[in-house]
């Protein structure tokens, strides 16, 4: 049975100061009301081995934004997956669009990321989405599809369940457009269709996979209604932690 899963991206936002203390703010909330699905906060890569420190495992769980494609060796400012691991993460963000479009990361570098991931033990949330011209010329199954085949569709059967999907309609966020939570289902349906011709119906249907839109407390309840919608990857409103927990919530309705 697959899990339910709310993820937040604090992405390049708080100190370290700042970032510990929301990160006791939400397990304190956390902890006081327990969720009725699993919480994970992904914080900037300074924060990871204070921030373990401060999470009870059994109600958040902690991850990496980012880690290298390299093992180790002369890659100044890079860090990599055994060193992510080596904070107490648990998991690893990868292909976000905002990797791929300001970093330039290729299918083939995000490959070589989610295999170093794996063999040093996190488990990865991998992005993948449409922007708004290939959403316009109603290219968004093939994109995402060609995502997925570059990067994640090479694993074994054992790795794949290690492995969570975040569906980001990159033409959603930031453009004016919306994205309905009917528009978030069609996509998600398509991604579990190609997971079962890959791995089998089972797999499939026990494969995670999140929302990465714009997910607020108010719309959270009427996404995560949807069959195919396990949860969401959730950007600014992972900042404040009384919306974070109206998100998380949401899974009580």
């Amino acid at each position: 049975m697959r899990k339910k899963i709310v993820a937040g991206n604090w992405k390049m936002n708080e100190n370290l100061q700042e970032g510990v203390a929301l990160a006791k703010e939400i397990n304190e909330t956390l902890k006081a009301d327990k969720p009725n699905c699993g919480v994970i906060i992904c914080t900037p890569f300074i924060h990871l081995a204070s921030v373990a420190q401060v999470l009870d495992r059994n109600v958040v769980e902690l991850g990496a934004e980012n880690c290298a494609d390299k093992e180790k060796g002369a890659y100044t400012g890079e860090v990599s997956a055994a060193m992510v691991k080596s904070t107490g993460a648990q998991y690893v963000i990868l292909g976000h669009s905002e990797r791929r479009q300001y970093y330039h990361e290729t299918p083939e570098i995000l490959k070589e990321k989610v295999q170093l991931a794996l063999a040093n033990g996190l488990k990865v949330i991998f992005c993948c989405g449409e922007t708004l011209d290939e959403r316009e010329a109603n290219k968004q199954n093939e994109v995402v599809k060609a995502e997925l085949d570059g990067s994640v569709f090479n694993l074994s059967a054992e790795e794949w369940k290690n492995i969570v999907l975040a569906y980001e309609p990159i033409w959603a966020i930031g453009t004016g457009k919306t994205a309905t939570s009917d528009q978030a289902e069609e996509m998600l349906a398509y991604i579990r269709t190609i997971v079962a011709d890959k791995y089998g119906k089972e797999a499939a249907e026990d494969t995670t996979i999140l929302y990465g839109g714009s997910c607020k407390p108010s719309n959270a309840a009427e996404l995560f209604a949807k069959p195919n919608i396990d949860g969401g990857l959730i950007g600014g409103a992972s900042l404040k932690a009384a919306d974070f927990k109206g998100i998380i919530d949401a899974w009580k309705k």
